[in-house]
């Protein structure tokens, strides 16, 4: 098990040298810098001295069970910052440690008082020492912390995915489908490792070393993948500017406050049609929502309201199903006759064999080659 817990605090504070390396640096990296130097450090210390810490500095235990708070913030702060664009962390982030920092202090200030201190202790269940109220207090605060924070952070992921299919027309490079199937299984894996451990403060079941090296063994798991998928992971909405950043995927009463006639609609939608259809923006594999209203001169936030009403679909869905009627209309043109499916689906922006595929089915029914097939036998 030592192995283990060694290989991942060495993983840990290799990415994030890798990080430092990374040019130019997201408010994500940084975060994540910061993360995995924690992480590194906090697992290593665990791995060659909290065994004998526990046993040797009793109230040493309780500063490793205030570090389990500074789990949660880091995960939320880092899979915010990758789904709000934000440049900077702001005083309001901070917060987010206070719990960690009140903890602390707490146990800090005990140690002027050796009689109090020594009831603050892990080992309370075998030698029958009563804890202080506000040490379990805090100990409840820790447990919960995690399920919590990784609730909030799942909850993120609910209009990431809606605002970049409001934003961009491929998804291949910037797809967070990783880091939410990640924070999912170890939410589960860390929330019943809590509920074992205080089933082991409650009831005397199961050993203290059992908890921890549970939680651990979890978290060397989850410090390998997020240093690996997160050193790779690109920006995504931060080549966007704050203000114009009003992407929508339901009709809202806040459009009352941006009201457009239907003449203004149907100028607005024919200028669109025109765009499309002659200067075929969707060939671009890289087209995005602020670019394609750029050039049709319109906020983004109307041509994504005109998307979503009047076309009834998302900007992902409206760029891409232009893509296939291209691809559709290349199949009956003899010129494009010396190209294969691949070919003329590149040649009509997509831009990988997989979202082809995929965005083909979805939208005719049918297969590429399924389509290629039946359209030859006519």
């Amino acid at each position: 098990m030592k192995y283990v817990f060694l290989i991942a605090a060495f993983n840990a504070l290799f990415f994030a040298v890798l990080l430092l390396q990374k040019k130019p640096k997201a408010l994500h990296d940084k975060i994540l810098f910061y993360w995995l130097i924690y992480l590194g450090l906090f697992t290593a210390f665990y791995t060659f001295s909290f065994h004998e810490l526990v046993i040797q500095i009793k109230h040493i235990s309780g500063f490793i069970i205030s570090m389990f708070l500074l789990h949660g913030p880091f995960l939320y702060l880092y899979v915010e910052s990758l789904t709000s664009g934000k440049k900077q962390l702001t005083q309001k982030g901070l917060f987010h440690f206070i719990p960690f920092f009140s903890f602390l202090l707490y146990l800090l200030i005990s140690l002027w008082f050796p009689e109090y201190s020594s009831r603050i202790r892990m080992d309370h269940v075998t030698i029958n020492v009563e804890p202080p109220f506000i040490f379990v207090l805090f100990l409840f605060i820790t447990a919960l912390s995690g399920p919590v924070y990784f609730i909030a952070s799942y909850l993120k992921f609910k209009n990431v995915n809606k605002n970049i299919l409001n934003i961009f027309s491929t998804t291949e490079e910037i797809n967070l489908d990783w880091l939410k199937t990640l924070v999912y299984i170890f939410g589960i894996i860390w929330s019943a490792l809590i509920v074992v451990a205080i089933v082991h403060h409650l009831f005397h079941y199961a050993s203290m070393a059992f908890c921890t090296d549970g939680l651990f063994l979890s978290l060397s798991a989850f410090i390998i993948l997020v240093g690996y998928f997160g050193l790779r992971q690109k920006e995504i909405f931060t080549k966007f500017p704050t203000d114009d950043h009003d992407f929508v995927t339901d009709q809202r009463t806040k459009y009352q406050n941006m009201p457009l006639s239907e003449l203004e609609f149907s100028e607005i939608i024919g200028r669109l049609n025109t765009t499309m259809e002659h200067d075929k923006l969707f060939l671009n594999p890289e087209i995005t929502l602020p670019e394609l209203a750029k050039s049709i001169d319109i906020p983004s936030y109307q041509l994504s309201r005109i998307i979503n009403e009047k076309f009834e679909c998302n900007f992902f869905d409206f760029i891409n199903g232009y893509r296939v009627n291209e691809v559709k209309s290349k199949l009956n043109d003899p010129t494009f006759s010396n190209l294969s499916l691949l070919g003329i689906a590149f040649d009509s922006g997509f831009n990988s064999k997989s979202a082809f595929n995929r965005i083909f089915k979805k939208t005719t029914g049918l297969t590429p080659s399924e389509f290629k097939k039946i359209n030859q036998s006519l």
